[in-house]
């Protein structure tokens, strides 16, 4: 892969993506047509190409763990995290594989699914105490449940309680909503922003969807990868 700022060379992108060496990091991993649209016919796997898959695979295997909104998990299609080549190089001294863990204020789940029948380490679901008791009970015998805030999830709580287990290095992969809502509340460290040569136009939300923040955020422009005629930006706070 082609780095083109700050400094123009071959790189490999786990080294351009290294997370820092110690404390808490949370970073996003977002992909967008040229036109704004953070999905194609209702995926955002549709936007990607070879190049993409590549940074995809290095975000995850650089990270402890990999969160996720429900919704995002239904529609894309969620599984188990499995490894892919080359991980076992990144991955020296810890865990063969990041867990992973899905948002859910209402834990509308299928827990018959594979991602929750079938993973190497339980998959971790956070919620709140606002969803039905009869859901978290049932959610608790097929993963590790996270239960904090009252009517919704505590962000702030859930990484920390993330962090207390050992995940430390997050990775978030959307959706919109919940991205927002990560953003808002101060959290997000890191956007590594996919830009895809497509135009599409129509409604599709953008790589954030939700209420406006805050306060705007001004983020710090790191790095450009380049190849295929895509584009990978590395921003921070």
């Amino acid at each position: 892969m082609r780095q083109i700022h700050p400094a123009v060379e071959d790189i490999d992108p786990a080294v351009a993506y290294a997370y820092p060496q110690v404390g808490t990091w949370l970073r996003a991993n977002m992909i967008s047509t040229l036109d704004g649209a953070a999905w194609l016919d209702g995926r955002s796997g549709g936007l990607g190409g070879p190049a993409d898959q590549v940074v995809f695979s290095t975000l995850r295997a650089l990270a402890d763990v990999i969160i996720v909104g429900a919704g995002t998990a239904r529609t894309e299609g969620y599984g188990p995290v499995r490894p892919a080549p080359g991980w076992s190089r990144l991955r020296t001294g810890r865990t063969p594989l990041p867990r992973l863990a899905i948002v859910s204020n209402a834990l509308r789940l299928d827990l018959s699914a594979p991602v929750f029948t079938q993973p190497t380490q339980p998959t971790i679901v956070i919620t709140s105490a606002g969803a039905p008791p009869e859901r978290r009970r049932a959610a608790a015998e097929v993963c590790e449940l996270i239960v904090t805030g009252d009517q919704s999830v505590d962000l702030p709580a859930a990484l920390a309680e993330l962090a207390r287990r050992g995940c430390t290095r997050a990775l978030c992969e959307g959706g919109p909503k919940l991205l927002a809502q990560i953003t808002a509340a101060g959290l997000l460290d890191e956007l590594c922003l996919t830009l895809s040569p497509l135009l599409t136009a129509g409604d599709p939300a953008r790589i954030l969807n939700g209420p406006a923040l805050p306060k705007t955020e001004h983020l710090h422009l790191g790095h450009i990868l380049t190849e295929d005629d895509f584009l990978f930006l590395r921003y921070s706070r």
